[in-house]
């Protein structure tokens, strides 16, 4: 894995956000020119949802054909809940480009196959991963997007919790989260550290104190996003007030 950190700053949330989609765009045709085709993991939450309202706007020259998206996290509610990060993800972007709805992988919902058992419904798409790795030479994913929670959780890895600590399945089942709802699936952190390219993408002063100890070295247990390193490469993407913790060099 990547030991370094490659950061960016840029002056406020809407310059981060433009440039995070330029940058995604750049990134995903590239895979696709190198191994005709990519794997990408979205995050919800407003600046991950932004971004991807700004790839609509302006895609490049993605092939959405010969692209396979993921979810990071996922909140275990019933199929169409506006709450569901992959409905969102439809409303900003997926419903409006020609991507393959068979390589879109969503997590299950509550009223879904597994009904209300989120411990299977985590297993299921761990076997996604799984079936979807076997036929894939290097990294798992080409790009895992990432927000950032105040005390630093990425996902649905909260401090100090069984799932920032599963050291060996990819998917698992949240049921104590935090953060309403309480109930979620979530991408471990070998999952993360499957993916070509981690990128975190915080903004507000409420992050800088986790920005600064997740770059500063601190256990993942503590703050999870430092535990979300990237293959090749692990991208801090800040505006200048979630960067305001880090010293300017």
């Amino acid at each position: 894995m990547s030991d370094s950190n490659e950061i960016r700053r840029y002056p406020d949330t809407a310059a981060l956000v433009s440039a995070a989609a330029e940058r995604f765009v750049d990134a995903i045709v590239a895979a696709q020119r190198a191994r005709g085709s990519a794997a990408v993991v979205l995050t919800g939450g407003g600046t991950g949802i932004a971004l991807l309202e700004q790839i609509r706007e302006r895609p490049g020259a993605i092939d959405w054909s010969a692209l396979d998206v993921f979810f990071g996290d996922e909140r275990f509610l019933p199929a169409g809940d506006p709450e569901r990060n992959e409905v969102q993800a439809h409303e900003a972007l997926l419903d409006h480009v020609p991507v393959d709805p068979a390589r879109v992988h969503v997590m299950a919902a509550s009223d879904g196959a597994y009904g209300t058992d989120p411990v299977t419904a985590a297993a299921a798409y761990g076997e996604v991963l799984e079936t979807f790795a076997a036929g894939r030479t290097g990294p798992l994913f080409d790009v895992h997007l990432l927000g950032m929670g105040g005390e630093g959780h990425v996902n649905s890895l909260f401090p100090h919790t069984d799932a920032v600590r599963e050291s060996e399945k990819l998917v698992v089942a949240v049921t104590d989260s935090p953060k309403p709802p309480a109930v979620r699936v979530t991408l471990t952190l070998p999952a993360l550290r499957a993916a070509r390219e981690v990128w975190l993408i915080t903004s507000g002063e409420a992050k800088a104190e986790a920005v600064a100890a997740a770059i500063g070295g601190a256990s993942a247990e503590d703050i999870p996003a430092a535990g979300a390193v990237g293959v090749e490469k692990t991208v801090w993407l800040l505006d200048e007030t979630a960067a305001s913790g880090l010293p300017r060099d």
